[in-house]
């Protein structure tokens, strides 16, 4: 009976916590991508940011200085407002 008892915390312990320890371990989900300083690579891991959306982002912000702010991204070719919600979350400007 306590060997069972044991498997069955144990089981619940794994289950309660595996998956944000998961989570927390992803290599392919950026924790916050600066995009004032983000090279093309890290760039293009957005959602719906491709390799050359990644190099139009560098390429205006070669040409026009920082953004001030992540909704100016709209004045790259090709990111609009929903590309734009897709990843707010993960988007800074410092």
């Amino acid at each position: 009976m306590k060997r069972i008892l044991t498997l069955a915390l144990s089981l619940f312990l794994f289950c309660a916590f595996a998956p944000t320890a998961m989570a927390d371990e992803a290599p392919d989900a950026p924790k916050v991508v600066n995009i004032n300083s983000a090279d093309a690579e890290t760039l293009a891991t957005l959602h719906g940011i491709g390799p050359s959306r990644a190099e139009a982002i560098i390429a205006w912000r070669d040409a026009n200085g920082e953004f001030v702010s992540v909704d100016q991204l709209t004045e790259v070719r090709g990111i609009g407002a929903t590309t734009i919600e897709a990843n707010r979350d993960i988007l800074s400007v410092e």
